[in-house]
């Protein structure tokens, strides 16, 4: 009967590739056979049940074919230790905790020492949510409002249909991770009945560290049937795992296993299922399958309810200039921007100064450092005709009414000063006018910033923003 376990063994791990017998099947220990029927032992429930779904028609054959009058196979959870088939196994390291996914032996060991898994760790695997990132203090706007009406979704009723994965994708700090962590807060909320439901939080690089641990520590049951357990999945920043083929299997399997049992994964990443190129094509293709919801770069108008929400927030009175003012410079990321504004409403408490457009220059010089660039006179026209509200085509249109007429004059000044074109040049731009025009706009535009701090403080800001 060993000799007829062991090459029943051998078939497996051939039939089904060495990383999935060392999944799921490496434990697997014959116990005995009673009359027509073999018994073989795994160390936990959860195995049992899978691998009597999953294999238990293949292991009756196999024990057929073998001749030796087994006619069934009985799958149970060994009552104590594993036979010695399994502790001799035991004591190879799986070649997974050799690679350790091209970590360094003292940083895998680092992890393994201070966090080896327990029979339930789902607590302390998961990573803490952060109180600040809830729904209610999300900013919706254009770029980002598909992703929230999707979260909000899964919160409401994860594992709706079409919903299941949810798949967030975008740049870096625009707001993925505050939309995981709002889905988290809200499922668990007992005011919505989810006091009893689990949620595991973690970013990709944390689920590889805590697979390579029980590797290491022989403890990949306890492993699989804590992250099978939860209700809720997240992984964050998903394109950590590209590259890492071990843990990538084991992500597969584990994800297979909760949307089977009808419960809930959300996943982040800087790029769509179909771009994360070095991701196994079966793992891509069921990241596809749900819901995938991207958020673009924030406009000016996100940054602008985003930076007063902040001020609102931190009790400080900011000026709008200056709001304005940040919105236009930090274009690309939203922590920087809100960096930014924690840094000059601290400048401003600790030294008792107000919030000004100057101070912020001061304070914020290492950001908002002008870049040395060309300004081109189509630029000037466009960013003018944005902050004053008019048409673009206003600017070389013939009108005269003084809501068009000054801001083109603002335009004509600034074009005079960041630009090395000549005056002629300057107003052929601007609908082919006279350089004497253009002379008298520059010459306008400057006594009224003498005469008007208000105004003065307006062409600054425009200057300012275009020279960035």
């Amino acid at each position: 009967m060993d000799a007829a376990w062991a090459r029943i063994r051998g078939r497996l791990r051939e039939e089904v590739g060495e990383a999935e017998y060392r999944t799921w099947l490496r434990q697997l220990a014959l116990a005995g056979v009673e009359g027509e029927e073999a018994v073989v032992h795994v160390p936990t429930r959860f195995l049992r049940d899978w691998l009597r779904g999953q294999y238990g028609d293949r292991l009756r054959a196999l024990w057929q074919a073998e001749g030796v009058g087994v006619r069934r196979v009985d799958i149970r959870v060994a009552p104590s230790a594993g036979p010695r088939e399994a502790v001799a196994e035991a004591s190879v390291a799986p070649e997974g905790a050799e690679a350790a996914e091209s970590l360094s032996p003292g940083r895998v060991a680092g992890e393994i020492r201070a966090e080896a898994p327990k029979a339930d760790l789902r607590g302390e695997w998961a990573a803490p949510l952060d109180p600040r990132f809830t729904f209610d203090s999300f900013i919706v706007g254009k770029p980002n409002e598909f992703a929230h009406a999707c979260a909000r979704r899964v919160a409401e009723k994860p594992n709706s249909p079409g919903f299941n994965p949810l798949f967030l994708y975008g740049g870096v700090g625009l707001g993925k991770t505050h939309l995981m962590h709002a889905i988290a807060w809200a499922i668990r909320d007992p005011k919505t009945g989810g006091a009893g439901r689990s949620v595991a939080y973690m970013s990709a690089e944390k689920f590889m560290y805590r697979f390579i641990a029980a590797l290491r520590s022989q403890s990949t049951m306890e492993f699989k049937e804590s992250l099978r357990s939860v209700d809720v999945l997240m992984i964050d920043d998903l394109q950590f795992l590209i590259g890492k083929d071990n843990t990538q299997e084991e992500f597969f399997h584990t994800f297979n296993a909760l949307v089977d049992q009808g419960k809930q994964i959300v996943v982040s990443s800087d790029k769509p299922p179909s771009d994360l190129a070095g991701l196994e094509d079966r793992l891509r293709t069921r990241l596809g399958c749900g819901m995938v919801a991207d958020i673009h770069a924030t406009t000016y108008e996100l940054r602008i309810s985003i930076l007063e929400s902040k001020a609102a927030s931190a009790g400080v009175d900011v000026p709008a200039r200056v709001l304005e003012f940040l919105a236009h410079k930090i274009t690309s990321n939203v922590r920087e921007l809100e960096g930014a504004l924690n840094r000059l409403i601290a400048h401003a408490n600790l030294f008792g100064r107000p919030v000004t457009l100057e101070s912020c220059q001061e304070v914020l010089h290492d950001i908002l450092r002008a870049h040395d660039r060309r300004v081109t006179i189509e630029e000037i026209q466009k960013r003018v005709a944005e902050h004053y509200n008019i048409r673009l085509t206003d600017m070389s249109s013939a009108r005269r009414a003084r809501n068009v007429a000054r801001p083109r004059q603002v335009a004509m000044y600034l074009s005079k000063q960041l630009t090395s074109r000549s005056l002629p040049e300057i107003g052929r731009r601007f609908g082919n006018r006279d350089h004497t025009t253009v002379m008298h706009a520059v010459s306008r535009v400057a006594e009224l910033m003498q005469a008007d701090a208000g105004f003065a403080e307006d062409v600054e800001l425009l200057r300012r923003m275009l020279e960035t």
